[in-house]
């Protein structure tokens, strides 16, 4: 190819997009970037009909499928998927409006042979499930990521390390239940599963090449078989800022202004922190405001919120004020498993000790395998071990543990060995 050529290819590239270039380097060194899907922007699918033709498309597709949803987090109550992207060979792109199309049931039968791959598939399961789409197979690229030990491990930072290309990802945190999208959005939305397959075998390449493959499989088929969370327990303990709030009441009064705000979020549909921010709730729960005017007074409570919003606030504060002492919430969850770390020296000297050999043994390996600590066992399974270890302590028993605190295979085999060394050594 001479220099005209390639300078005339490389250009091709950038406008149209097409398959990476087989080293995963352009030849100047430098991104491309793509600009455009390769098929060009797809219509959006919002009604039965198209939705048919799309479940036929990509149910005579072949290989792996693309996938990707986009929500509407921080405008929008809850998490659901406004926009699903997919791309399989065979089938092309398509985006479908979950809005149009609610159950998407029939499309996810018809994948339900095919690996789904997806960047950083837990973020995207628990909305595709609500819509009917839950893969049998995966292949998570983010994670596989992490495991071949990429240090930077977000879909533009990996597309542009393996394979060469640069992705716009100036609208990952617009409002995604804008109607109509976009069609900025819509060629965004296309981009992120243009080159997912390309990226998928490219990870596949460089795990099998590290001797992690093995691992990778184990990891998805976790995922992929693991049930939906439960809901959380007290989710109004996570407000910002909830570690400034000391007294039973001052938590009460968070308690009642958390489910007020997301009673009228729900309603409304709107984000919690367009109705009133967690700073706003921590401040009232602090001040205990006797009256109307008293919360006007505080941050977050300005003139700008109606009489009617501002009642609705101060009977909740009142409300959190009349309770009984023993309807006042306790100041933590019970905890199911071991204390804090930073208890451990004070309620047991030796499981302190455990777990401090333990976890310079966890990081020791982590760094020799080139895999952060938390994919090569869970920071949790390592305190439970060590803070209950089986008796007697020995590989075996310590595996059989690992086993039952849902580590995989490939973990429990490194993992175990060097766990019961340091439950019986202690540190050095």
């Amino acid at each position: 190819m001479t220099d005209a050529q390639e300078t005339a290819a490389q250009t091709s590239l950038r406008t149209t997009g097409g398959a990476p270039p087989d080293d995963g380097v352009p030849a100047d060194g430098l991104p491309i970037p793509l600009l455009e899907p390769r098929d060009g922007i797809p219509p959006v699918v919002a009604d039965e009909d198209a939705l048919a033709e799309v479940i036929a498309a990509f149910a005579a597709g072949t290989g792996p499928v693309a996938v990707d949803a986009e929500r509407a987090s921080g405008y929008r109550y809850g998490q659901r998927a406004y926009l699903v992207q997919l791309r399989r060979e065979g089938a092309g792109t398509a985006l479908v409006d979950p809005v149009g199309c609610p159950d998407l049931s029939g499309l996810g039968e018809a994948l339900a042979d095919a690996e789904w791959i997806l960047h950083a598939a837990t973020q995207d399961l628990p909305c595709l499930r609500e819509i009917g789409m839950v893969p049998t197979r995966l292949f998570d690229t983010e994670l596989a990521g992490r495991l071949a030990g990429f240090p930077r491990v977000g879909l533009g930072a990996m597309v542009e390390g393996v394979l060469g290309y640069a992705l716009e990802k100036g609208h990952s945190a617009v409002d995604w239940s804008t109607r109509p999208l976009p069609e900025p959005w819509l060629r965004y939305a296309a981009l992120d599963v243009e080159l997912l397959v390309d990226l998928r075998d490219a990870l596949e390449k460089e795990l099998e090449r590290q001797g992690k493959l093995e691992w990778a499989v184990q990891e998805f088929a976790a995922i992929a078989a693991a049930p939906p969370a439960p809901p959380r327990k007290d989710p109004w303990r996570r407000t910002s800022g909830m570690h400034k709030v000391r007294r039973r009441r001052q938590m009460a009064v968070v308690r009642e202004l958390w489910t007020a705000r997301d009673k009228v979020a729900q309603r409304r549909d709107v984000s919690p922190g367009k109705v009133l921010g967690d700073a706003a709730i921590v401040e009232a729960a602090l001040a205990l405001p006797a009256n109307l005017h008293a919360l006007t007074a505080l941050p977050g409570f300005g003139h700008r919120m109606g009489r009617r919003q501002l009642e609705q606030w101060q009977a909740a504060v009142d409300r959190a004020k009349a309770l009984p002492d023993s309807e006042l919430p306790q100041p933590g969850l019970p905890v199911a498993g071991p204390p804090p770390p930073r208890a451990w020296a004070d309620k047991d000297p030796a499981a302190a000790a455990r777990l401090s050999a333990a976890r310079a043994a966890v990081s020791a390996l982590a760094e020799e395998l080139n895999v952060p600590q938390e994919n090569l066992i869970t920071p949790d399974t390592v305190r439970r071990v060590c803070w209950e270890p089986p008796s007697p302590v020995t590989p075996d028993s310590v595996a059989e543990m690992l086993g039952s605190l849902g580590a995989r295979q490939w973990q429990i085999e490194l993992v175990a060995p060097l766990l019961s060394a340091a439950l019986i050594a202690g540190p050095a």
